[in-house]
Order: structure tokens, then C-alpha cells, then sequence
């Protein structure tokens, strides 16, 4: 005896698969997009020092890439808060560990864009160095140094959400020392 299907049980079964081929591409695709639109986090410390009454500013030259100008930052390791890899990454980078520095707490910014094509989050805090006459340490990341007064600094730094990013942090410097 041969049993025929019946076709609205055929059909629910069929409708049953395309639902849950759906469902599992539509979760495997999310967690893609997930992966590649989700901002990759970093964190640093935006430096400052006086000199001859001056404020000037610490950027750092990448050995790779543009060899673009920047303050001491890098990636959030996971498990590690932004404020960790700030400081990690600022002894890492410049040589200076959190007793070289002055760091308002309170100073957090952060800047938003685009690196490649994927979005890029860096948290920033501002820092005084407590002795000017402490020297660089440069890692192998970097090639050069400079401190620089407001204007050369964002000259330099090329980026408008930096040079924006600095003049906010000199008023508040500025403000501070008056």
C-alpha cells in the first residue's frame, strides 16, 4: 500500500525549511555585518607640557602606513577597559607610566571615523606631563616625535576631528593655567 502526502503537511514542512534556512542566514549574516560595521575601539592619552610657558603638545609619527602624526593610542585589548589601554598604550608607545602624569579624569572625548572603509572609536584623555624634562621613550610603532604648540600640532596632526580635539583641550588647559 502506498501512502500519498498530504499536500498541506508537504507544504507546512517545505515552509518549515525556508523558514529555518532563513533564520540561520539571516543570524550568520548579522553576526558579519556585526563583525565588520561595529567600530573597532581604541584609547590614548592627548599630552601636554609646558615650555617656557608655552603648551605644547606630544604627537607621535607612525613607522607604518602615511607615517601620520598622533597622540600616543591603540587597540582596546579584550577584557581591558579604555582606560587601561590608555594608559597601557601610552607606556607602550611614548615611554611615560600614569606617576609621569597629570590626567583629568573628567577630560574624556572621543572621536569617531572611518579607517579602510570600517568605522574606528578612540577615546581620548588629556594628560600633563608632570616633569617637562621627562624624555620620550619611543616604541618600535614609531619613528619620531615632536611637541608642538597648538597650531603646529593640528597642522601636523592633518585630521579635522583632531585639530578640533586639540583646540578643545588647549581651552581647557588654557583655562586651567589662568
Amino acid at each position: 500500500m502506498t501512502l500519498t502526502p498530504n499536500i498541506s503537511h508537504v507544504l507546512s514542512l517545505i515552509k518549515l525549511n525556508i523558514v529555518t534556512d532563513y533564520n540561520e542566514n539571516l543570524t550568520k549574516y548579522k553576526d558579519t555585518w556585526n563583525k565588520i560595521m561595529s567600530p573597532t575601539r581604541a584609547a590614548g592619552l592627548v599630552i601636554y607640557k609646558y615650555s617656557n610657558d608655552l603648551i605644547q603638545f606630544l604627537l607621535l609619527q607612525t613607522s607604518y602606513g602615511i607615517h601620520h602624526w598622533t597622540p600616543p593610542k591603540g587597540h582596546v585589548d579584550p577584557g581591558e577597559s579604555d582606560w587601561e589601554t590608555a594608559l597601557r598604550e601610552t607606556k607602550e608607545e611614548a615611554g611615560y607610566c600614569q606617576k609621569d602624569l597629570e590626567i583629568d579624569e573628567s577630560s574624556k572625548k572621543t572621536l569617531f571615523y572611518n579607517v579602510n572603509g570600517k568605522p574606528k572609536e578612540v577615546i581620548y584623555w588629556l594628560a600633563k606631563l608632570k616633569n617637562p624634562d621627562t624624555p620620550v621613550i619611543l616604541s618600535d610603532e614609531h619613528q619620531d616625535f615632536k611637541w608642538l604648540p597648538l597650531h603646529q600640532a593640528q597642522e601636523l596632526s592633518g585630521y579635522e576631528d583632531m585639530k578640533k580635539l586639540l583646540a578643545e583641550y588647549y581651552e581647557t588647559v588654557n583655562n586651567v593655567k589662568h
